[in-house]
């Protein structure tokens, strides 16, 4: 598909696309990105009988940067929409915020699902992300070649294109700020998980180096009514490079947290 900008909604100081009518599912993107990396999902869920609300993190693509500090700073004004029961699909970054949301106990959160999520990072990967958390520039655009390599390898595709175009185009400093969050979080505890009450589904691609099929699947173990999914030959843009796969799946869970 083609990943072409998209009408935003003014939705709580958020920017957002809005599409489709019915019980309410929201999409988080992660760090760089915009809302239209759910391009893929947007269309299906909505198309299914769904409403489908998709946020730009503060200061990625249109939402403005109000200089968040910390994971509850990203959290609370998406909290705050959930004014009606709602599945929360977050990605990376956007995972690490849907699960922590979900361990608070809100009781309009009927399901959760976490793509690409990071746990207990080993000593080695910690230090790589937090190194490159620490050398990233607040005033200028940051060389967006090595997170292309991490995510697309050498393949030059339209999808690698059109992170290419975001990642250069989102405010340095937001961008510096929402990954040193990301970097500095070793997921959620296991105290947290367990306390999940709603349906938890953790999606990974099979060779993703980072957000590792042993991730998903020891963070799927600890919540009481958790699972994971392993996506066959799939890394970390998923959502993208495997729509099909992933809207399938995220069509089936969300069937059966909103009836």
């Amino acid at each position: 598909m083609t990943w072409t900008i998209r009408p935003r909604s003014d939705i709580g100081g958020l920017a957002a696309i809005e599409a489709g009518e019915g019980p309410l599912v929201v999409l988080l993107h992660g760090v760089g990105l915009r809302a239209e990396a759910w391009g893929a999902q947007i269309d299906a869920l909505s198309a299914a009988g769904y409403r489908v609300l998709c946020p730009d993190m503060p200061g990625h693509g249109e939402t403005p940067f109000l200089k968040p500090i910390g994971l509850e700073d990203y959290c609370e004004p998406l909290a705050a929409l959930l004014t009606q029961p709602a599945v929360l699909v977050g990605h990376s970054m956007g995972a690490l915020i849907a699960l922590h949301i979900a361990t608070s106990g809100h009781d309009q959160v009927k399901g959760v699902v976490a793509l690409n999520a990071i746990y207990r990072r080993t000593p080695e990967a910690r230090h790589a992300v937090t190194s490159r958390a620490a050398a990233l520039d607040v005033d200028r655009v940051n060389d967006p070649t090595t997170t292309l390599q991490r995510w697309f390898g050498d393949n030059e595709t339209t999808e690698s294109t059109a992170c290419e175009s975001w990642l250069n185009e989102v405010n340095p400093a937001a961008y510096k700020a929402a990954y040193t969050v990301f970097a500095e979080s070793d997921g959620p505890s296991d105290a947290q998980l367990t306390q999940i009450r709603c349906p938890a589904l953790f999606m990974t691609g099979e060779d993703e180096p980072n957000s590792t099929p042993r991730m998903s699947q020891d963070m799927a173990g600890l919540v009481p009514n958790g699972r994971a999914e392993i996506l066959p030959g799939a890394a970390h843009m998923m959502p993208m490079t495997h729509p099909a796969e992933v809207n399938s799946s995220l069509q089936q869970f969300v069937r059966g947290c909103l009836p």
